[in-house]
């Protein structure tokens, strides 16, 4: 953080309320808490909410004379400016070089007023340094994007080479020697510094890159390895296929795995600290024909965005999301296929609900990510602690609101309706493609209608979306008849001949002009005519036309809105709601 004592600190505080950024009120309470316990008078300002580092790092630079830039909308840096300052020293004052103009080196730094690092730069270079200001989580991201990343599976690829120099990599022979390898042979080869340095740039090299998954697949003559981005698996630079059991090794010895089973299934969970940052891996072993493969889901506790704004729900979806989250009693249903974002809408609603007066519990199949303030139960079919297990105990413990990681059969159902008809809030997830089907799920699983009628009161299905990249994305024009068989009506564009749509070019800063992911939601919200169509067990196309009757939003025109925003391209609306293609007329 920059030295911020360099401004008195009266000043600055005067100088933001001045500029209308802060109240007397808030400068008051900083001031104090800052006279209590100390501190910079920046940082606590920062902490409380009342300004952003970005407003701070903007100010510092005005008052030094410096422009702040975000390193995240920059350009890609040329190789030759990066080379005209050592990495070390970029690492040690945490600063980089963006940009070279004659004889003046143009350096981002996150403490304009590091005079010492200034002067070793202009020594050091011979150029003439020009400081800009910027963040310090953007200024190490991007120390790791050029420095850590690039060249870094080369380099294992070369230790590893030098290291089995002369073995004989014939696939028969490597057969033989796979039956005859002892296990103390393999823990020795996953400890050996080429294998672990390879396991930690794949485990690395994802979470930089924002994956969600990774997939280490063993194939006759390769070892594949594809990481998961916003939906997607993208294939890496795959390591030696001599190396198969040893890589296999290590990650399951991380695990606490047993190395010496090959025939049966096994999980387990990685906890390591990348980038500063605590990441723990979900790990699931499964025996496949050329060896074993391993999925490794990365659950990153910082990338979890509990704010209810942030999950993509139109103005009307979320009115009916939070009317429904707020009920005293009944069940609030969550459908959709792995990966569609049903753990992050279940945590943001019970984040929002999470107050010191009221009791929460969820029993998960994992717990993917702690939450302070809820009491969460991890699943131990092994020992008898099921979904249905743990939700009698819940009863047992006074709880006001409890989550059911997943519905999966007759009893954990009826537990958790029983719980609904005692004054229960309760929120469960199930596999279904949309919102209506999700009545048919419940009865074929045997819950009895009289009772989905009486607890269930919302039923959400999502899906998510990737979002264009903002740092290249770019305009077109598509005549509107091409968009009405997607489900676009003329009415929503202005009755426009054309209408201008967005896609991303790809650049450096995404995936393939793709960056994050958003949702789509299709919320169906129980009526008495729903219920009445429940009780007499009409088919599900009847209760979704009702629904749509009653002003229920598809998947697909929610995806479609999206669209006509401007945040994703026609082909992950079609990507993501191929089976939403009917649009029926209201």
């Amino acid at each position: 953080m920059p030295r911020q004592d360099v401004i008195p600190l009266k000043k600055l505080g005067e100088m933001f309320v001045n500029l209308g950024i802060l109240t007397q009120e808030q400068l008051k309470e900083a001031l104090e808490i800052q006279r209590q316990s100390g501190g910079k008078l920046g940082n606590i300002l920062m902490q409380l909410g009342y300004i952003t580092e970005e407003v701070l790092l903007t100010f510092l630079g005005k008052q030094a004379g410096m422009q702040f830039i975000s390193l995240q909308e920059f350009g890609e840096i040329p190789e030759e400016v990066l080379k005209a300052v050592p990495e070390s020293v970029i690492r040690h004052q945490t600063l980089i070089p963006i940009e070279k103009k004659g004889k003046t080196l143009t350096i981002a730094m996150s403490d304009p007023f590091n005079i010492f690092a200034i002067d070793d730069l202009k020594v050091m270079t011979g150029f003439d340094i020009n400081v800009v200001i910027s963040s310090e989580k953007e200024i190490k991201d991007t120390i790791e994007k050029y420095y850590t990343a690039k060249g870094s599976m080369e380099t294992v690829l070369k230790d590893i080479e030098a290291a089995t120099e002369g073995e004989d990599t014939d696939l028969e022979v490597m057969k033989e020697q796979e039956q005859q390898t002892d296990n103390l042979s393999l823990e020795a080869m996953a400890e050996e510094a080429p294998v672990v340095k390879i396991v930690n740039f794949i485990l690395s090299n994802a979470v930089k890159q924002k994956a969600s998954d990774i997939h280490v697949e063993p194939y006759e003559k390769t070892l594949r390895v594809r990481f998961r981005i916003d939906g997607v698996l993208h294939e890496q630079q795959p390591p030696p296929k001599r190396m198969q059991n040893a890589i296999i090794s290590r990650l399951k010895i991380m695990a606490n795995l047993d190395i010496a089973e090959h025939r049966l299934p096994q999980d387990g969970r990685i906890k390591v600290k990348i980038m500063d940052k605590e990441i723990s891996f979900r790990v699931s072993v499964l025996p496949m024909v050329n060896g074993e493969k391993i999925v490794l889901r990365i659950l990153d506790s910082s990338s979890l965005r509990v704010d209810l704004n942030k999950l993509g729900l139109e103005p009307e979806s979320m009115a009916i999301f939070e009317k429904n989250i707020q009920l005293p009693f009944g069940i609030n249903l969550v459908t959709g296929p792995t990966g569609s974002g049903k753990t992050t809408t279940l945590y943001s609603a019970l984040s929002t609900l999470n107050h010191p007066d009221i009791n929460i519990s969820t029993i998960e199949d994992p717990v993917e990510f702690m939450i302070e303030g809820i009491n969460q139960v991890h699943v131990r079919a092994d020992i008898g602690l099921t979904f249905a297990a743990g939700l009698r105990s819940f009863l047992r413990q006074d709880p006001n609101i409890i989550l059911v990681g997943e519905i999966r059969d007759k009893e954990t159902g009826e537990i958790a309706i029983n719980a609904a008809l005692t004054g229960h809030l309760v929120f469960a997830t199930l596999h279904t493609n949309d919102a209506p089907s999700t009545i048919t799920r419940l009865s074929n699983m045997g819950v009895e209608p009289f009772l989905t009628t009486s607890t269930v009161a919302m039923i959400i299905s999502q899906r998510l979306l990737r979002t264009i990249c903002k740092n290249c994305k770019e305009p077109y024009e598509v005549p509107i008849e091409h968009l009405i068989p997607l489900g676009v009506k003329p009415e929503q564009v202005g009755n426009n001949k054309n209408v201008v749509l967005y896609k991303g070019r790809g650049c450096d800063k995404c995936s393939k002009g793709y960056k994050g992911r958003l949702g789509a939601y299709e919320i169906l919200e129980m009526c008495d005519e729903i219920r009445e169509l429940i009780l007499n067990r009409e088919p599900t196309h009847i209760v979704k036309q009702v629904a749509r009757k009653k002003g229920m939003m598809t998947l697909r025109e929610s995806a479609l809105r999206k669209l006509l925003g401007g945040l994703t391209t026609v082909e992950e609306v079609l990507r993501v709601t191929t089976g939403d293609t009917a649009i029926e007329t209201v």
